[in-house]
């Protein structure tokens, strides 16, 4: 129902035939291109604000360019960048020219920004130039660093002076300082990516899936010790490939799942410049961190487990969901919200028809038009949005308790704004509106775009119950309490946040929550129930990571993070007052 962003996915190709095997095999010389591009297309739910491309050519001769990249920003960036690299190859052959974007590593990223930045040049890939071919680097990742700080001093007390204040660029110029180390006499041998990322990725905080490839064809892909962003590799006799999600490999190369491998936390996969592919355990790993969110949201529901997984959140529920229909499923249609929530419904309903067989499921609410905001402002847009949705009239008796599951309830606008606005229009006794996550009470700092902790219900919702009872002291401690470690640093921080919800239960805050987001006007008795801490990890147990649920940070980064959050809030707050 919400969208949001993630940043971001990413596609690694290293063809380890020369060209000519796959133009006589397949029939084409641009087969790594190809899969380069349906690796990207099949993760366009990961990012569709911008999207680029590099290539490394490694039979270029000297005074060639040997390394080629695209770059677009938009819905259509994919189209747009290969749509450039067809053409320039169709010139180029029409010229007799030097062919661009044929080679041995292809390199693809799609972007979502987390961090408020935009334009063409924070879009990757990253490009560090070089006449040395081992010392030229092309960067993306999936990632978010929480000690920008750190990383931008250490550059500066080696003497640098960089140009940007963004991990990206801070992480490339530190990679790239390293491979400056690289004894010339080494160029004729090829780079230990492995020992490079060994000697920068100690400093890192964050969530991360860093790839990057070498002007002289070495390709790496080194995910964080918490394992918080995910990558999955695959290799054979012809190609080895990385990307963001597992059936994004499986179907682009029409593998078994079994054939795909995640790529460990701390662990990087490198290729060499003679196509020898190794594991190094680059980072010790830590306690594991995979996020859950990537479960429920953000990745490919084709995936076998995460649709079982999902399929559990919704069974998961059903206890919940009687109690809130008082056990009178006979009387009570159950639906979802499109589309993300789908599989989840399918869980919840086999749970329920073990309650009840007779339990009615219906498609009431339709995702009907895309708001276009650029002609609208104020109450006209308002307005508009309310009709983003639009329920099938008809199957709702007057009366009937409703049932509607979404995958999650962050902030609570497109709830207010038009779901519950349609659905009352169908006249139903109640409504009862499911998420198939828990309540999301902290930001993220490792790469999705909720870092504004006003901006969620829940935390709304518990800042309003501590003033509707008299409680601002409360909100004022955790204030001193943040505000006090502002520049300190070291894992003993604590998360101060935390003390804000503790007065309530879960079910307190989720009907303030209830309150908060039910329109005016609204004729039915709304209801608001969210998933357990339990039912999450009992759904989805190899994916442990909750920080947004629990507050539990994996990293001193994000524990810094967010009591620096409260303050900015709070702060904030005082200002407009």
């Amino acid at each position: 129902m919400e969208t949001l962003k993630h940043e971001c996915g990413v596609a690694m190709v290293r063809l380890l035939k020369p060209l000519e095997y796959y133009s006589e095999k397949y029939g084409t010389v641009f087969y790594g291109l190809d899969k380069l591009y349906l690796l990207m297309e099949k993760q366009h739910n990961r990012g569709q604000e911008a999207a680029g491309m590099g290539c490394v050519s490694l039979g270029s001769a000297p005074g060639e360019e040997f390394i080629f990249r695209e770059r677009a920003l938009g819905s259509g960036a994919i189209q747009e960048i290969f749509g450039k690299a067809h053409s320039g190859i169709i010139q180029a052959k029409a010229e007799g020219g030097q062919v661009p974007f044929l080679g041995e590593v292809y390199m693809g990223h799609l972007r979502y920004s987390t961090t408020g930045r935009s334009g063409l040049s924070y879009v990757h890939p990253f490009l560090r130039r070089n006449n040395w071919r081992s010392r030229n680097l092309l960067l993306c990742g999936n990632f978010n660093m929480t000690n920008v700080e750190e990383i931008f001093g250490q550059l500066v007390s080696q003497g640098q002076h960089p140009r940007i204040y963004s991990d990206t660029f801070l992480l490339l110029e530190q990679l790239g300082h390293t491979l400056d180390c690289v004894e010339i006499g080494h160029e004729a041998g090829s780079v230990d990516t492995a020992s490079m990322l060994s000697g920068c990725a100690p400093l890192w905080d964050g969530g991360y899936v860093i790839c990057g490839a070498l002007g002289s064809g070495e390709i790496f892909t080194l995910r964080d010790p918490h394992g918080i962003r995910p990558a999955f590799w695959y290799s054979d006799d012809e190609i080895v490939v990385v990307a963001s999600e597992r059936p994004v490999i499986q179907t682009t190369l029409n593998v078994e799942a079994g054939k795909v491998h995640e790529l460990e936390p701390g662990q990087a996969l490198t290729v060499d410049r003679d196509g020898d592919i190794s594991l190094s355990q680059v980072l010790k790993p830590l306690s594991n961190a995979k996020c859950s969110f990537e479960r429920i949201y953000f990745s490919r529901g084709s995936d076998m487990d995460i649709y079982e997984e999902r399929k559990q959140l919704g069974r998961e529920l059903v206890p919940q969901i009687v109690d809130a229909v008082d056990g009178d499923l006979a009387n009570t249609i159950i639906s979802y919200i499109p589309n993300t929530a789908e599989t989840a419904f399918f869980g919840m309903v086999e749970g329920l028809r073990m309650v009840n067989p007779e339990v009615r499921s219906e498609k009431i609410v339709i995702k009907d038009i895309k708001l276009r905001t650029f002609i609208a402002e104020g109450a006209s847009r308002d307005d508009l949005a309310a009709h983003v949705y639009d329920v099938t009239y008809g199957q709702v008796k007057p009366g009937d308790k409703l049932v509607v599951i979404d995958d999650s309830i962050v902030r609570g606008t497109t709830l207010k704004q038009s779901i519950l606005r349609m659905l009352d229009r169908l006249s139903p006794g109640r409504i009862v509106v499911v998420s198939s996550s828990p309540q999301v009470r902290y930001p993220d700092y490792y790469g999705i775009d909720m870092s504004r902790l006003g901006e969620f219900a829940a935390f709304r919702a518990a800042v309003s119950l501590l003033r509707s009872r008299g409680m601002d002291s409360v909100i004022d401690g955790v204030y001193a309490r943040c505000k006090a470690l502002e520049g300190r640093s070291g894992s003993y921080m604590a998360n101060h946040v935390k003390a804000i919800y503790e007065p309530f239960t879960d079910e307190e805050v989720s009907e303030e929550i209830a309150r908060m987001l039910t329109p005016e006007g609204t004729r039915a008795e709304v209801r608001i129930i969210y998933q357990s801490l339990e039912g999450l990890h009992k759904a989805i147990p190899d994916h442990p990571g909750d920080w947004y649920f629990s507050g539990d940070y994996p990293t001193p980064g994000g524990v810094r993070m967010v009591n620096r959050a409260f303050v900015n809030w709070y702060e904030g707050h005082v200002e407009a007052r």
